[in-house]
């Protein structure tokens, strides 16, 4: 049985019914977005359930108004609640139908017309955390519905998930025909060449007196060779054999690259034997059709339901942009699975970000819990493939300015998405100015700080020395320049000291090794020139953070 490390290699596969997957089973997502971390804001962390258009509107005046905007924050993202909870005739979400009275295409064209974007939510789930319509069984028309917006920002939580079954259904036998009866040929459990633990057992109340079992829990799996006369669609029939009241799941892969998933019901019953049918295509002569179930564990199943919604989205700029013949808009895809099944072990492949940590909360405590799990995944994190520690609470609760400027700078040495979850509102005065004594809006718009989170190179940065109270951090940048910096998480302030051969001297640091350096205060604006030692007085829960670069004339 695979474990979801040896796994990861065949989730690049999965997908819904008759997608085709578009990249090599080794690449990352790759949909030419999100090449340098996302910046934005959310709804989320000051508004909750209570929002409508105009604070949709007026948020996007703000971020345009404010210098939000220029200083590359570009997502205005609608978070749960901007659903109505009835679907259309047609089965397509659509907006409150009292709070987005205008519908989401025209908000959509109306944040564009401020030379922003707009993004959305769902939830991989029966229902969003807010117990509204979400997107699991309705992936296609969801992803489609988003495309045709002009979405271009998805994020998809994980509340009121059901797993794929662990469990396949037992097989007794395999019949192709073509709607409505034209052609049918049966091939029985014992004709399917079996590997690993897939073995034909015997039943004499079935019709054949036999079935496969052994493919539940990525332990076995069955391939049967086909024939058919014509590249068509075909109804493939798979006899079960009925046992327990749980759900199954398998896939079929046919020609080792057209993939099918189903999921079957309870099967218990007067009979023996029930049946299910899937439609597939298959080429003229000989066909292979494996089935399997890759299900293995809770993170098969997230990994795999998480990757067949990446798909979609993919699918669906692609072919509505064809549709119309403008050009294509890719859809950012940030997985919220809140770290529950290890999504920075799958999650490359599966979307742009993924959260590694429960909600954030605006305090302190919250704040550097997140961090101690985020800054040790910088493995994981590479170019349009993002470790995402949740939106930032600067400017919210009571964080100090210290912990705001703290928060700020260690989600911009993790290279983590910036998505703002304050009332940027109040940025912008009655009378229209700007309030450019804002302490918060001065935070968020450090242009020395967001490059550093910016830095096309795309490294997370990674701890080179704690002592539980006091952390140095380190992030090559991608002119040759490295990013230093101190992080106080005590109560009293302390000096930080640290060799620059220390920092430097590192496989993953490209900055020369010299005589002398000069430091940039990212903060202060200073420069100072260092030797063999940087060193700092750092206040209680503050940070200092440098530009460093080696003076070699």
């Amino acid at each position: 049985m695979k474990s979801i490390v040896d796994f990861a290699a065949d989730i690049a596969k999965k997908a819904a019914n008759s997608v085709k997957l578009n990249f090599p089973v080794d690449s990352k997502y790759d949909n030419g977005v999100a090449l340098t971390p996302p910046m934005g804001w959310s709804s989320w962390n000051t508004f909750r359930n209570k929002i409508d258009e105009n604070l949709i509107l007026e948020t996007a005046r703000a971020m345009r108004d404010s210098g939000l905007a220029d200083a590359g924050y570009c997502y205005v993202n609608l978070d749960d609640c901007w659903q109505s909870s009835i679907r259309d005739d047609n089965g397509r979400l659509q907006g409150d139908l009292i709070n987005f009275p205008s519908g989401i295409p025209a908000l959509v064209k109306a944040v564009n017309d401020m030379g922003l974007k707009l993004g959305i939510y769902t939830s991989n789930g029966t229902l969003t955390c807010e117990d509204l319509p979400s997107s699991m069984g309705y992936e296609a028309v969801d992803a489609k519905t988003f495309a045709e917006w002009g979405a271009e920002y998805f994020k998809y939580d994980f509340c009121h998930n059901i797993p794929l079954p662990m469990r396949a259904p037992y097989i007794e036998y395999l019949s192709i025909g073509l709607e409505g009866g034209k052609f049918e040929r049966t091939y029985t459990a014992q004709v399917a060449q079996l590997y690993g633990e897939a073995e034909v057992l015997e039943d004499e109340r079935l019709s054949t007196g036999k079935f496969i079992g052994g493919l539940s829990a990525n332990a076995g799996y069955a391939v049967f060779n086909v024939e058919v006369e014509e590249d068509s669609e075909y109804v493939i029939t798979l006899g079960i054999r009925k046992k327990s009241n749980s759900y199954k799941y398998l896939e079929l892969l046919i020609n080792g690259d057209d993939l099918y998933t189903t999921k079957i019901p309870p099967s218990r019953g007067f009979t023996a034997d029930g049946r299910h049918q899937i439609k597939v295509k298959l080429n003229a002569g000989s066909n292979t059709i494996k089935l399997y179930n890759p299900v293995a564990s809770r993170q098969d199943s997230a990994a795999i339901q998480y990757t067949r919604m990446g798909e979609e989205l993919k699918k669906a700029t692609r072919e509505y942009a064809e549709k119309t013949g403008n050009p294509e808009r890719p859809i950012v895809y940030s997985i919220c699975e809140w770290g529950k099944n290890l999504p920075w072990k799958w999650g490359r492949k599966a979307g742009n970000l993924w959260r590694t940590t429960p909600d954030i909360r605006p305090n302190w405590a919250s704040v550097v819990s997140i961090y101690e799990v985020n800054v040790k995944l910088f493995k994981y994190a590479s170019v349009g493939a993002w470790n995402d520690p949740d939106m930032l609470e600067v400017g919210n609760g009571e964080l100090t300015a210290d912990e705001n400027i703290s928060h700020f700078t260690l989600w911009s040495f993790m290279a983590a998405p910036l998505i703002l979850g304050n009332d940027i509102r109040r940025f912008i005065r009655e009378d229209g100015s700007v309030d450019t004594d804002s302490d918060v809006l001065k935070i968020l718009t450090n242009k020395d700080v967001i490059a550093i989170d910016q830095d096309p190179l795309g490294q997370q940065c990674r701890r080179i020395k704690t002592n539980i109270v006091a952390d140095t951090l380190v992030k090559p940048l991608a002119n040759g320049d490295v990013a230093v910096c101190f992080f106080n998480k005590g109560n009293e302030c302390r000096l930080f000291e640290h060799s620059m051969n220390d920092i430097v001297c590192r496989s993953y640091v490209t900055n020369p090794v010299a005589g002398r350096y000069e430091a940039f205060d990212l903060w202060s604006k200073e420069t100072i020139e260092v030797a063999s030692t940087l060193s700092a007085y750092v206040p209680p829960h503050g940070v200092r953070a440098f530009r460093i670069k080696a003076i070699t004339e």
